[in-house]
């Protein structure tokens, strides 16, 4: 059976160096290259007494390469896929169809990254679900840009409060391009009343990078925050989260 993480179609980049016959050779019998091994034993020893800080994000994301490809010097695929995407978080978040299209990569590879995005994910999520929102704001940025910073298209997500202001549910109302989401107001707040919640943040992502709202951004916001004052809601705030920085409706005086 073919490696799940490395088939035919994903070949090596570079001609066979030495070091590189003598993996195949190894791959054959089933142990690990002393060079490789050696590497990886290193990698793990300075991750274990250093943490991440300790390492540049192409050694971090080795670290994860090794379960998904155990025969073979990973140090090139890390490399390519930080030269591809940008960055650690990028290389994680990044979509599965844009991840296989990358010489190397399989469905083990893409499995193990997915499962660090899914984790990354759930932490934050844990750090602001039943909680005081309004009190935990830092926790909630760092959420929003985790699950969102990074998407290719524009996702709309609702967090409905309850009237302490603590998180009781955080959905995705719509998914949409590139540069547009599609958002009906009174489908906000029907959503509000059934799930009995007292106030509301939008957030949405820009793909672009850049948070300043366009002027859909700010009609349809006006829209829900006047759908919430006829129901008696509260609209808190609508975020808009980039690459690298967010925009607060409320701070930036739209609502």
């Amino acid at each position: 059976m073919a490696n799940p993480g490395f088939s035919d179609a994903h070949l090596p980049l570079f001609p066979p160096s030495g070091d590189e016959d003598e993996a195949a050779g190894h791959a054959l019998t089933g142990r690990l290259p002393s060079y490789i091994s050696d590497h990886r034993k290193r990698l793990r020893a300075r991750f274990m007494e250093g943490g991440a800080q300790a390492m540049p994000d192409y050694e971090l994301l080795e670290l994860l390469l090794f379960r998904a490809i155990p025969r073979q010097d990973v140090k090139p695929l890390a490399r390519l896929l930080l030269d591809t995407f940008g960055d650690f978080n990028r290389v994680v978040t990044a979509s599965v169809p844009r991840l296989m299209m990358v010489r190397g990569v399989g469905d083990a590879v893409v499995q193990e990254l997915k499962i660090v995005e899914a984790a990354a994910q759930r932490m934050m999520r844990a750090r602001v679900m039943h909680r005081p929102l309004l009190s935990s704001w830092d926790a909630l940025l760092d959420y929003c840009h985790t699950t969102m910073a990074h998407r290719e298209t524009e996702q709309f997500r609702i967090l409905f409060l309850d009237r302490k202001n603590v998180l009781i549910a955080d959905e995705e109302q719509a998914k949409g391009t590139v540069d547009h989401v599609p958002v009906y107001p009174r489908e906000v707040v029907k959503r509000a009343l059934e799930l009995n919640a007292s106030a509301l943040i939008l957030v949405h992502n820009h793909p672009s990078g850049d948070p300043t709202p366009s002027e859909a951004d700010i009609g349809m916001t006006a829209q829900v925050q006047d759908a919430c004052q006829t129901l008696g809601l509260t609209l808190h705030d609508h975020l808009i989260i980039g690459k690298s920085r967010e925009l607060s409706f409320r701070a930036q005086g739209y609502l």
